[in-house]
This record gives C-alpha cells, sequence and structure tokens, in this order.
C-alpha cells in the first residue's frame, strides 16, 4: 500500500474514543431491545435490529463520525448498522431521543438508512445489500464531474474541496455482483477519493464466510488497482506475537478455521470457564512461550487478547484511517467480531438473533447503566460527560448547519425545439432534441448530462456525444478522426464531456443516474441526467432502479426501443410487462407517446418534474416505428390534458357507445380500425393514452379525497365523461393489456383490452400484429364484440 507511515495516536485521544465507541454501542443496543422488549406492541410480530450485525461496526463507525470524517465526506452505511448510525447522530444531537424510541416504527428512526425517511441526513439510503457500495463509487465520478466543469457556485462549499466517498459494508455484500461491475466501470474512469470498509466478521444470514472466497476477492481489489489496507490484528495481540512463542499463536490464530474461532469467541464472551485456554493448551502443547503468555492472562483476559481483532481496536482503525495521504481507491478489510462486546459475540445464529431480557440486564450492568438513565447521552462511559459533550460539539464532521445543500433550480426553455418530419419515431425524435439542445449555450443545455450501457448510438445520443463529448479525467482524441476513418461519430474525451459511457450493465446505469440525479444535495449543484438502453432490459437492472428512485434521485430514462414494434429483434428484445413496471414504480413517472410534438412537451415537463419540489424521475418509453406526424399545433389544452396522461386524439359525440384507447407506436392501426368503424358506429372516440401512470395516480388521488362524497373529478373521469355511462372501451397496447385495463373499473365501464402477454418472436410489424391480436382487423373485432355484447344487456 501507498501512504505516510502511521504515527502514533495519543493515549488521551484514545481514551476518548473509546468512551464514544462505548456510548455508541450502548446506545445502539438500547434502540433494539427497547423496540423488542419494552415498547407496547400492537400486532406481535418480531421488529428485529440486528444487535450483533451493529456491534461488529461500533468501533468503526465512532472512528469515521467522531474523527476522521469532513463535512463534504459522504457515506453509505451498511444496512444493518442503522441503530449505529442513528446512535451517533443521536449523540451529535442531530437525531432525536423520539426517533429511537420508535425504532423500526411509524414515524420512527428507520430500519435501514434513509435518505427520504430519516431525519438525521442520510447520505446514501441502504438496505438492498451491495446497491449503496456501488453508489458510493458513482457519486465519487459524479463529484469528479461537477468540479471538473466548474459547476459548483458555492465558494464555502468550493473551498472544502473533495469530500471522500465512503462504504462502510458488510462482507457478505460482496456476494453481490454489482459490485463487481462497479468497481470495472471505476476502474476505467480511474476513480477517487473513495473508501470502502468492509466489517470482515466472517458471518453471513446463514452461516459462515469463506476465507479462500475472500483472498480471491482481495486480489480482485488489487487487479482493479485500489489500494488494500488490510487491519487484522489490535495492539495488544501485536505486542503477544513479538514475546517467545508469540509467532506461533500468531499462525495458529491465522489457521484457525473461522468456525473454529467464532465458537470460541462466544464461549469465551459467556463466560465458560478455560474456553480459549483448553484449546491452546491442547493445540499448542509443548510450544516454547505459550504457557507464560497463559500465565499472564486470566480467562476474561485471555478472552479480551484473543478477540484483539484490528477492526475493533480504536488505535489500529485510527492509525489506520490517518495514514492516508492520496486520493487512490482504498478498501480497507477490517477483522472483526460480529456481536463484539455483546452476549451475542461470534455465535453463529447471531444475525437476527436479539439479546433476552437477561443477557441485556448484564450487558447493562457491564455498562453501569441504571435503570430510567438509559438515553442519558454520555452517562457512563468511563470519562466525564462534559468532557465528551464538549468534545462532539467540536467534532469537524459535526460543524453547525445542514451538510445537504440546496441547488438553484436551472432555468428551462418555453419549449423545446424539434424538426419534425412528415414520417418521424419518437426515438428519433428524442435524438433530434438533444441535438438542437446541444447546438445552444442554453442553462438547460449545460446541465444534461446523459449516459448509457453500451448502446449510445442505436438509442440516438450519437448527434448530442458528437457535440457535447464524453467525459474523461484525461483528454483522449478520436482515434478514427485523427487517422482520418469516415466515421459518424466524433467521440472526444475531456474533462468537460457531457456524456458518461458505460459497459453494458443496467444495474451501472441505474446506479450513475441515482448519484447523478443527487448532485444538487450532496455536491450543490443540479445536474439533469437523461440515460438510455433498450426497454426490456430495465428489468434486468430493475432492483437498481428501484434503488435511485427510492434515495429520491432525480434523472430521465428513455427505454427505447420496445414491443413487439421492434419486430426483428424476436423475444429477447421485445419487452412487454415494462409499462407495469412504469405504473407502479414510486417516484417515477412513466409516459408513452405516440407523436413527436407529444414527446416534446414531455421532455419539457420531465425536466421541470425532476425540480420541483414534489417531483421525481421520468421514464419514456419510445419506439423506433416511424409514423405520419399529425400537421397540428398543440392548444394549450390538449398540451395540459397529455401531461395529465390522455387526451382525445379523435373527439367523441356526447353519449357515444364505444371509444377506442391507445398507448404509442400502435396509432396507425388504430386510425385505420376507426375509419372501417366510424360508419357503423356513431360518435366513436379515439382517446391517446400518453401515459397510463399519471392517469392512475391522479385517478388513486382523486378517490382518496372523496371521503365517501360520491363521483370524483380525476382526468381519467372528466375524459370519458362524454361516453354513455354504459359505453364499452377497447384498449391497445403494444405492452401487457393489464396495464390500461384498471380504466374500465375505474370509470364503470366494460373494458375490452388488447395487448401482448406471451414472449415475443421475430417477424415483421404486420406479421407480429396480426399474431398478438394488434391490427386493425383484431381492434375492429373487439370493438364488434363489444357493440355486440352492449345489445345484449
Amino acid at each position: 500500500m501507498t501512504g505516510k507511515p502511521a504515527e502514533p495516536i495519543a493515549p488521551a485521544k484514545i481514551d476518548l474514543m473509546r468512551a464514544l465507541e462505548r456510548k455508541v454501542l450502548w446506545h445502539a443496543m438500547w434502540t433494539i431491545h427497547n423496540a423488542n422488549h419494552v415498547r407496547e406492541s400492537r400486532d406481535h410480530i418480531k421488529v428485529g435490529g440486528h444487535q450483533a450485525s451493529c456491534a461488529s461496526v461500533a468501533t468503526l463507525m465512532t472512528a469515521l463520525y467522531f474523527d476522521v470524517l469532513r463535512p463534504q465526506d459522504r457515506v453509505a452505511v451498511k444496512p444493518h448498522a442503522s441503530p449505529i448510525f442513528h446512535a451517533i447522530q443521536y449523540m451529535m444531537g442531530r437525531q432525536s431521543r423520539e426517533a429511537l424510541e420508535r425504532f423500526r416504527a411509524y414515524g420512527g428512526a428507520q430500519s435501514y438508512p434513509s435518505r427520504t425517511k430519516d431525519a438525521d441526513e442520510v447520505d446514501f439510503s441502504t438496505g438492498s445489500v451491495g446497491l449503496g457500495v456501488a453508489m458510493t463509487l458513482f457519486a465519487s465520478m459524479v463529484q469528479d464531474y461537477v468540479q471538473l466543469h466548474n459547476l459548483v457556485q458555492d465558494p464555502e462549499i468550493t473551498a472544502q474541496g473533495p469530500g471522500r466517498m465512503i462504504s462502510v459494508l458488510g462482507d457478505a455484500e460482496l456476494d453481490e455482483g454489482n459490485i463487481y461491475e462497479a468497481m470495472l466501470e471505476g476502474w476505467k474512469y480511474d476513480v477517487r477519493n473513495l473508501w470502502w470498509i468492509i466489517d470482515y466478521n466472517r458471518q453471513s444470514l446463514d452461516g459462515v464466510v469463506s476465507d479462500g472466497l475472500f483472498r480471491k476477492i482481495q486480489e480482485f481489489f488489487k487487479t482493479v488497482d485500489w489500494q488494500v489496507v488490510t487491519l487484522k490484528y489490535g495492539k495488544k495481540l501485536e505486542r503477544v506475537f513479538k514475546q517467545p512463542g508469540g509467532d506461533v499463536l500468531e499462525k495458529w490464530i491465522d489457521d484457525c478455521p473461522n468456525e473454529i474461532y467464532s465458537a470460541l469467541t462466544f464461549k469465551g464472551q459467556s463466560g465458560e470457564p478455560g474456553a480459549w485456554r483448553e484449546r491452546l493448551k491442547l493445540d499448542l502443547k509443548g510450544v516454547s512461550g505459550i504457557k507464560a503468555i497463559l500465565d499472564d492472562h486470566d480467562d476474561e483476559a485471555l478472552h479480551t487478547l484473543m478477540t484483539n481483532l484490528a477492526g475493533q481496536d480504536m488505535e489500529a482503525v485510527l492509525e489506520a484511517f490517518h495514514a492516508v495521504d492520496d486520493d487512490a481507491p482504498r478498501c480497507f478489510i477490517a477483522y472483526t467480531i460480529k456481536g463484539y462486546g455483546t452476549p451475542l459475540a461470534g455465535h453463529k445464529d447471531n444475525h437476527a438473533g436479539l439479546m433476552t431480557d437477561d443477557q441485556m440486564a448484564r450487558f447493562k450492568a457491564q455498562n453501569g447503566i441504571a435503570d430510567g438513565r438509559e438515553w442519558d447521552l454520555f452517562a457512563e462511559a468511563g470519562l466525564p460527560a462534559q468532557t465528551l459533550k464538549d468534545y462532539v460539539k467540536g467534532v469537524s464532521f459535526n460543524a453547525p448547519g445542514s451538510r445537504i445543500h440546496s441547488a438553484p433550480k436551472v432555468e428551462l426553455p418555453d419549449r423545446l425545439n424539434l424538426r419534425i418530419n412528415k414520417t418521424m419515431a419518437t426515438q428519433q425524435a428524442f435524438g433530434s432534441i438533444l441535438n438542437e439542445l446541444a447546438r445552444g449555450n442554453s442553462a438547460l443545455a449545460s446541465r444534461i448530462v446523459t449516459t448509457s450501457p453500451d448502446v449510445t448510438v442505436s438509442t440516438n445520443l450519437g448527434p448530442w456525444v458528437n457535440q457535447r463529448g464524453i467525459f474523461s479525467l484525461d483528454v483522449r482524441n478520436d482515434v478514427f478522426r485523427d487517422e482520418q476513418v469516415a466515421s459518424a461519430q466524433k467521440w472526444m474525451r475531456h474533462g468537460g464531456g457531457q456524456h458518461l459511457e458505460l459497459g453494458i450493465a443496467e444495474s451501472n446505469l441505474f446506479i450513475l443516474l441515482g448519484a447523478l440525479g443527487l448532485s444538487g444535495p450532496l455536491f450543490g449543484t443540479r445536474l439533469l441526467p437523461v440515460g438510455t438502453l433498450y426497454d426490456p432490459f430495465i428489468q434486468r437492472g430493475l432492483d437498481s432502479l428501484n434503488y435511485a428512485c427510492y434515495q429520491g434521485a432525480r434523472f430521465m430514462v428513455v427505454a427505447t426501443p420496445s414491443g413487439i414494434t421492434l419486430a426483428p429483434e424476436g423475444g429477447a428484445h421485445q419487452s412487454i410487462s415494462t409499462p407495469l413496471i412504469g405504473l407502479g414504480q414510486p417516484g417515477l413517472s412513466s409516459f408513452e407517446p405516440a407523436y413527436v410534438d407529444e414527446l416534446a412537451a414531455i421532455m419539457r415537463w420531465g425536466f421541470e418534474h425532476m425540480q420541483a419540489d414534489d417531483g421525481g424521475s421520468v421514464y419514456l418509453r419510445l419506439s423506433t416505428r416511424a409514423v405520419d406526424q399529425p400537421d397540428r399545433t398543440l392548444s394549450d389544452e390538449q398540451t395540459a390534458d397529455l401531461l395529465a396522461g390522455a387526451y382525445w386524439h379523435i373527439e367523441p359525440k356526447n353519449g357515444a357507445e364505444l371509444a377506442l384507447l391507445y398507448s404509442g407506436p400502435v396509432v396507425p392501426e388504430v386510425l385505420q380500425a376507426y375509419q372501417e368503424l366510424a360508419e357503423d358506429v356513431p360518435g366513436l372516440g379515439v382517446l391517446a393514452v400518453t401515459s397510463n401512470d399519471r392517469l392512475y395516480h391522479n385517478w388513486q388521488g382523486s378517490l382518496r379525497r372523496r371521503n365517501g362524497s360520491g363521483s370524483g373529478n380525476s382526468h381519467v373521469e372528466r375524459q370519458l365523461s362524454r361516453l354513455a355511462p354504459t359505453a364499452g372501451l377497447v384498449t391497445i397496447h403494444d405492452g401487457h393489456p393489464a396495464a390500461l385495463s384498471w380504466i374500465g373499473s375505474a370509470t364503470g365501464r366494460r373494458l375490452y383490452p388488447l395487448g401482448v402477454s406471451s414472449f415475443g418472436q421475430s417477424g415483421d410489424i404486420p406479421d407480429l400484429y396480426a399474431h398478438y391480436g394488434l391490427d386493425a382487423a383484431a381492434i375492429v373485432d373487439m370493438a364488434a364484440t363489444a357493440c355486440l355484447e352492449a345489445a345484449r344487456r
């Protein structure tokens, strides 16, 4: 490893930090115990809280928050250490006692750290393991982006300099494949200012982590140019290792299987006489010096010695953190004991275990806590409470004020310019809109940053990238251009580029979009990220998309091409259920326009929604199918209606008995069917559903506001009120038919859905639309069914 030599930590500082560590561990353990054994339970469901997982990181997090961190640093705390995080914030005055008393209850501190639900300024939400780890890597890239673009205007933020993006992660999180995908991307971008601190307690949810596997993981970090710092043995053990026989004892511990070490730890923590002594006397019989080491320690001291791992040795941890003097990415492998310092230490079943009342009584006595004084901030820590209080008040990380920045909104034009061709696809129009923006120098253009997992060209981002360049920490010319080889792509890489090119890993795309979408609160400047991918592969990155939305991140994801309309590609590239994802994903407003003027209005709304206090992210499901564009200028009313989710493409007559409702590129077949039906179905209307998602949630909100007052005033009800109460509705969608089927029950009408509910296949659009029932003939047949059933009623 590189870095300056470790400097000794002053004994007084170590004593103070150990006192704080003692209180951090106590408050975390009591918070969990209170939630499970003291607070009244109305449903008698186990609350949980992961006491053992918390205990293993108490030293590491105490060292970070009370000594190492600066205000500009950002931390992703492993999910199960949430009570440790909240205990630290409580001690800093950033979390209330009431929130801890209501841990894992409504209105209380959350089970896992949450940016949007917790009050104590969580940097990154965690919960789905592995994702918060990757988020810190991409956040580091975003920090480089805003700095190299000189986008931070606040001098106080600029003066702080770059922060470290830090993840405190459990060793079992390294089973998650998304972490390695992220590391490869970080290597390509020469990621910096990044620390991953691994709580290597060698215990996972159901058992014990393999040492052999972890050595392979360690090698991978080195392969992608990380500095690896191993914190294995604490100061007590290191001193003993220098004594006669100490080298043999060190080898015994090194070779000791994790299962044996954990079992002996539990037995020693439980006070079993001779737990360590008998095993060492048996295994190291006859080794010179071992008897003297054993004779120097009673059972309790021997247990303390044998469990003196560096990840729980404050002096060793502080030395390692303070030895870092550069911005290279670092992996700290901190050997710890799960449940350290508690009655649960070492037991293989301790992951979901909780201290019993008797165990808590003993733990309470060990900490000197009197009944009724459990929530006292600094009492019985081994140092005067006022000394600790004064120190915590002056901690760098605990500087006054909020660490969450407020970024000004980006000014938007009144409309997005677009050159409309007579026949055009929405994907093509998306590229044209960005191309027009790239030509100018608007505030909007300067804050858009695009990214794509190796489908930049095939999703029509190419013109934008040609003009705005690819973001890179170093300058690299386009070799084809230098060699005078003809190519439509002119990809210059430099620090001012506004596109981040990713490898084929959709998880990376969504986590990067999440990091870019948090640039305002994290780094003080607002970005408007736009990411593209093929629509079916949303499902491949769905966990990461959900994670990014849960953060409250703001971004626009453009998923194209979509549906069986991508006819020649076959079932593997044809999406079916993604409209249901758009409907069901919180924090994400989904749209599927048919025409390019609709898309321009939606994108402009999307950039505004991404900045609104009550806004969110945006999902556009687009198509490569070129359709004839209407010769029209959308009125303000039409624009408002399409942004609300639906507008009448062809107005029905009042009292009409049938309407066709469609989304997306099936519009030619719908209009053909309309022509065939219009004479036989008087007053037939055609409703364009541009956002099934916004339409649905507006209806749901309207229902909640009625309070039993009868009929509502939702957008879908207003639009369909012109039809007869018994009118039939035929829905047509290149997606799962359930996505639009709710409209029938919402308006009390019989609905006849057409869509795709089985895997696609290769073909052309006429063949596939006929096979799956989306062509004009199928629409006419379904309309006839609706009319015949209406006549029978």
